[in-house]
């Protein structure tokens, strides 16, 4: 792994994560998981403070070890028991049908084997389990669109792989995941595609 990978990038995605702009998804969505949470991409544990009494227990998987240790100190302050996992959401090391809620934020974007990943997310979220997701992705604009096509090659080589044009409604659905409620639009300060559920 090179040095940008290693100790930058880690340190780029916590400081761009942490707009707080972004704090009133991270709320609506975190806020909502219940029972036994799996937060996909936990990074350096952003959504920990935004999680209810509700979530009885949170395990934050992310590959990265440099982000798990910032996430270490949030998760020390819940009461809440949060359980930190080196790995990736291709291979989730949890049982089947273990977990209430997964949340993702800004996640779906990286994940190298987006089709892998939501397999395994399906294997461990129970039968009533619910995904809960904030996701920025390929704009319905045609013009818009284009430009994400362009510039994502060189986007997804300095972002840790966040790829600007994936339409992560379109993968869910074609998971197998049935979406029941949905909040697309233009981000108005970043001017990214947001889909909420």
């Amino acid at each position: 792994m090179s040095f940008y990978a290693e100790r930058f990038l880690p340190l780029l995605i916590d400081l761009s994560m942490r707009n707080k702009r972004l704090h009133p998804y991270r709320e609506r969505t975190a806020g909502a998981a219940e029972g036994r949470v799996l937060d996909i991409g936990i990074g350096s544990g952003l959504n920990l403070p935004f999680y209810a009494q509700k979530a009885a227990e949170i395990f934050g998987l992310d590959p990265s070890l440099p982000l798990l240790a910032r996430a270490q100190s949030k998760a020390s302050r819940r009461q809440t028991p949060v359980h930190l996992i080196e790995g990736s959401a291709e291979r989730i090391p949890l049982a089947d049908r273990s977990m209430d809620t997964i949340v993702m934020t800004w996640t779906g974007c990286s994940i190298p084997e987006i089709f892998a990943a939501l397999e395994e997310m399906r294997r461990v979220l129970k039968p009533c389990g619910r995904l809960l997701f904030v996701e920025h992705g390929r704009a319905p604009e045609p013009r818009v669109a284009r430009w994400q096509d362009r510039l994502n090659p060189l986007w997804q080589r300095f972002s840790g792989g966040c790829r600007l044009n994936r339409k992560i409604d379109d993968l869910l659905s074609d998971a197998g995941f049935q979406i029941r409620s949905s909040d697309n639009g233009l981000h108005p300060r970043t001017k990214d595609y947001d889909v909420l559920l």
